[in-house]
């Protein structure tokens, strides 16, 4: 076998450095700096895609406050408005209570006026009704004749006299 040959170690040893030195130049100026290229142009889309994704989150995250921050504005917009809605409705509804408060105590007057006229004329009549009584039972029991006018000034004195209650 011609590796095992003592005499040719001088060449194999000579063909066995070229080699490695060929092998050597071709991947320190080729294949590494191809490679190493790869790598850092890997590493450089890498950080810009966590860049970016950085970018992107806080750009999230100020989105999220503003919005927040519209609804804590919305909702103390819609506080105000029911606050505002419910005065009004209150004001409203006073203002109605008052109108109809007003209409009331107008119509218990007019009624209490109503009712005294009635009263008035009841009594006008219940004292005519009583004078003219009051002459026929005279004229039946005693068998006089009373005057209208003498019997209706009894009917008065009688009805208006103090300590007699009246209905």
């Amino acid at each position: 076998m011609p590796q095992l040959d003592t005499a040719m170690y001088p060449t194999q040893l000579f063909w066995l450095v070229v080699t490695f030195g060929i092998l050597y130049l071709v991947l320190a100026r080729i294949a590494l700096p191809r490679i190493r290229a790869l790598l850092d142009e890997r590493q450089k889309r890498i950080d810009d895609n966590l860049a970016r994704a950085e970018k992107l989150k806080g750009e999230a995250e100020a989105a999220v406050a503003a919005y927040e921050k519209a609804m804590a504005e919305a909702r103390a917009q819609a506080r105000d408005i029911l606050r505002d809605a419910a005065e009004r409705i209150a004001r409203e509804a006073d203002a109605r209570q008052k109108a109809l408060a007003a209409k009331l105590a107008e119509q218990i007057k007019a009624g209490e006026a109503g009712i005294a006229r009635a009263k008035a004329q009841a009594l006008a009549e219940v004292r005519g009704v009583a004078a003219g009584l009051a002459q026929s039972t005279v004229d039946r029991l005693a068998d006089m004749r009373v005057d209208e006018g003498v019997a209706a000034r009894a009917v008065a004195a009688a009805l208006d006299a103090p300590g007699k209650e009246r209905g």
